[in-house]
Parts: C-alpha cells; sequence; structure tokens
C-alpha cells in the first residue's frame, strides 16, 4: 500500500474510515472517538498529525453509523464500541502490508473504555493503548484483564476524570503510567497542551511497538 490517504469502509455496515500511511511505518495506531465526535474530530486529527512525524500510520473511523450516533445509548454502549473496534482491526489486517505492523489503540472520552475492551478481545494483537482524556472506569469488570501498556493522559485541570483514572488505574492488569498535562481542561482546549498529550502518545506507543 503506497503512502498517503486512504479511505476504508470497514463492517458489515460499512463505517467508513481514512488510513494516514507514512513512509516506512513503525507501527499502525486505531483511533477511538469520543461521544458525540466522528472520524473527523479535529483533536484526533491533529494527534494522528503529529503521530504521522513519528511513522506512526493512523486509521480514524466512525465507530456508529449517523442513525446510530442519534442514541444517546449508544454512545455509551461500550461493548458494541469495543466490538466497532475489533471490526476496524479485523479489516486494517486484510492488508498484507498493514498486517505485520504492531497495532496501537487510542482513546478518547468514553472510545478510551471501548479501546481497553477490545484490546482484551485482541490479546497480543494489541501492543499498547493510550486514553487521551478517557474513561478507562467505564471498562469496568474488563480492567483486570487488560494485559497491554497503558497510557492514560489527563489535564491536571480535569478534576474529576483524574480522579476517576486514577483508580481505574489501580485495576488493570499489566503496565500503566499517567501522564498530567498541566494546565490542561478535559479537551486540552488550552494553548499546547494538545501537542503536549500527542508528543505523550507518540512516545508510549513507539516505545511498545519496538522503537
Amino acid at each position: 500500500m503506497t503512502p498517503g490517504h486512504h479511505e476504508f469502509l470497514i463492517g458489515p455496515l460499512g463505517l467508513r474510515g481514512t488510513l494516514r500511511l507514512p513512509m516506512r511505518p513503525r507501527g499502525l495506531v486505531v483511533f477511538a472517538h469520543g461521544s458525540g465526535s466522528s472520524r473527523f474530530s479535529p483533536r484526533n486529527v491533529h494527534v494522528a498529525e503529529i503521530l504521522g512525524g513519528h511513522r506512526l500510520a493512523t486509521l480514524l473511523f466512525d465507530l456508529l453509523t449517523p442513525e446510530e450516533a442519534a442514541s444517546r445509548a449508544n454512545v455509551f454502549d461500550i461493548p458494541l464500541l469495543a466490538e466497532r473496534l475489533a471490526q476496524a482491526v479485523a479489516r486494517v489486517d486484510e492488508e498484507d502490508s498493514l498486517k505485520p505492523l504492531p497495532l496501537g489503540l487510542f482513546g478518547a472520552s468514553t472510545g478510551a473504555a471501548a479501546a481497553l475492551v477490545a484490546s482484551t478481545r485482541l490479546g497480543a494483537r494489541v501492543a499498547c493503548v493510550v486514553s487521551r482524556g478517557g474513561r478507562p472506569d467505564l471498562a469496568g469488570e474488563a480492567l483486570p484483564l487488560v494485559t497491554a501498556p497503558t497510557l492514560l493522559i489527563v489535564g491536571s485541570h480535569d478534576f474529576d476524570v483524574l480522579e476517576l483514572n486514577r483508580r481505574a488505574m489501580r485495576h488493570l492488569g499489566g503496565p500503566s503510567s499517567l501522564e498530567i498535562v498541566p494546565g490542561a481542561s478535559h479537551l486540552f482546549e488550552e494553548a499546547g497542551t494538545l501537542d503536549v498529550a500527542a508528543a505523550h502518545a507518540a512516545a508510549w506507543f513507539v516505545k511498545w511497538m519496538g522503537g
């Protein structure tokens, strides 16, 4: 597969996704966006561009159809979102040039819980997981089953979510770390904070994908 942007259709519903493929990719990161978002999430797109600078391919895709996304229940249906992530990984692995790449999952908000649950289903296929402003607590009983090295990134001003991340981290079954971004609120809207979060994510992916 040639470097550049490639459009994918994922799963039986034909969910739309965009693969960004750099030259000589060292790994592939599949994104799980948060509630009310899509593959066009400006924050995730920005992070994906930064990861590309570290030779990490990225796949951003819609976890729900527009009709499904209209229901708030689906947005918080973690097993459903985790299944959609698994479908995205299956689609990636249909490509001979992508299947050998180490795989990471990047989740924001509710997508973080979906990424953690998906990692327990995908097993050794997942090299590591990163959560940005995520709700890992929503993974519930799956947390002790998560063996993939997990990085939790939270803004210092995101007080409630920070506490939820600290509690969830104690239950994770594999290596884990917490990075607190100074001055950042839940959406990392403050100047420079999203770049700091992306740098932490890139370092984690590179570390656990074999450098």
